[in-house]
């Protein structure tokens, strides 16, 4: 278990430079294809209220797994609310159907193969060569970039404002179903 903790100590080490996008910023729009190929705006999203986007490493990384699954979990109450939920991953749509498929999915899972949505939000980072001799990344994303996103999630109003953002270099570390129900009920009772 020593070499398993050291080398996540690496990869968390390498991603503490990244901080994300803050309370306040605008979100970057972004048209991205889902598991289906079929494109996805946050603009055109939040034409129906709140949006919840989780970034997230690819559907080979069971912390993402299980991030997924405990947010679809909760998914009615989220829904009830009138928030839409967006998970996005530097892998290829193929790969985000797997995700949707392997998880139960009932919310868009987006490819960001190129990245340019993860570089806008902050996020991207190299996770460093000892982590690149264990795992190829130019085979797991869809882009060939040896490069992942920091997970992270943001909530956005119908303003494209970031109200709330969890970024934490320690992939381990994701923001809760509970905290983020918290968080869009404060904001539905502000309207």
């Amino acid at each position: 278990m020593g070499e398993l903790q050291d080398f996540q100590k690496l990869v968390i080490a390498n991603a503490a430079e990244v901080k994300g996008l803050s309370v306040g910023d605008r979100a970057p729009d972004f048209y991205l294809p889902n598991a289906f190929g079929k494109k996805v705006s946050l603009s055109e999203a939040l034409k129906s209220g709140i949006v919840i986007i989780k970034f997230y490493r690819g559907e080979w990384c069971p912390i993402c797994n299980l991030d997924l699954r405990e947010i679809q979990n909760h998914l009615p109450e989220i829904k009830s609310l009138g928030a839409t939920l967006l998970a996005i991953s530097p892998q290829r749509p193929d790969d985000a159907l797997t995700a949707t498929q392997k998880n139960e999915l009932e919310f868009e899972v987006l490819s960001d193969a190129d990245q340019e949505v993860i570089k806008a939000y902050n996020l991207q980072f190299d996770p460093g060569e000892d982590y690149h001799q264990r795992r190829d990344l130019t085979l797991l994303n869809g882009g060939g970039l040896k490069t992942l996103p920091v997970p992270a999630t943001f909530i956005v109003n119908t303003n494209q404002i970031i109200e709330a953002a969890h970024v934490e270099a320690n992939y381990t570390e994701r923001m809760g179903p509970r905290e983020i129900i918290e968080v869009i009920e404060k904001m539905v009772n502000k309207l």
